[in-house]
């Protein structure tokens, strides 16, 4: 099975992911990693991605995840995934399961704050609400509200998803 949580940045995706690919034994997958140089100097220089920037990286996330499944390894995957056609693409197999990370504005905007060292500028935030597309019914889509500890999220979704610690 593959995971991914996905979410505006400074939902937590990444500490979530971490933890809870940890708590289950699963490899942790950062889509961060997968950005091209360009991109990533986009996104420092304060600009937001367009769609067209973002498709190479999709593309590159889907083989990954197309790699994993076809080894039989359960991976955890962090990734923004804002958009129902993002998703899609990302949807390798009926093992691809996703869950929402969601959070209103002045909540994610003060995680956001709390980080460093991450390429993401905090004044990106507005671009990130505006281009997210918020799951439907017909998605199949965990959705998680944030508020809880990290670690009352990974149970929320381990539950969720009856798993249980190393399984």
């Amino acid at each position: 099975m593959i995971v991914i949580i996905f979410g505006v940045s400074g939902a937590g995706k990444t500490t979530v992911g971490k933890l809870f690919a940890h708590e289950v034994g699963w490899r942790f997958i950062e889509a961060d990693d997968f950005h091209p140089a360009a991109n990533v100097a986009k996104m420092r220089s304060g600009r937001p991605l367009t769609d067209e920037d973002r498709w190479p990286w999709l593309e590159r996330l889907h083989q990954e995840i197309k790699r994993s499944i076809d080894v039989g390894e359960s991976a955890v995957l962090a990734c923004s995934a804002l958009k129902r056609a993002y998703r899609d693409r990302l949807r390798a197999s009926e093992d691809v399961k996703f869950v929402f990370l969601r959070g209103d504005y002045a909540l994610v905007e003060k995680q956001l704050h709390s980080r460093r060292h991450h390429f993401m500028k905090p004044n990106l935030l507005q671009s990130q609400f505006e281009a997210l597309e918020q799951p439907g019914s017909h998605e199949d889509v965990l959705t998680v509200q944030l508020g809880g500890t990290p670690e009352e999220i990974v149970g929320e979704i381990k539950a969720k998803l009856h798993l249980a610690s190393g399984h």
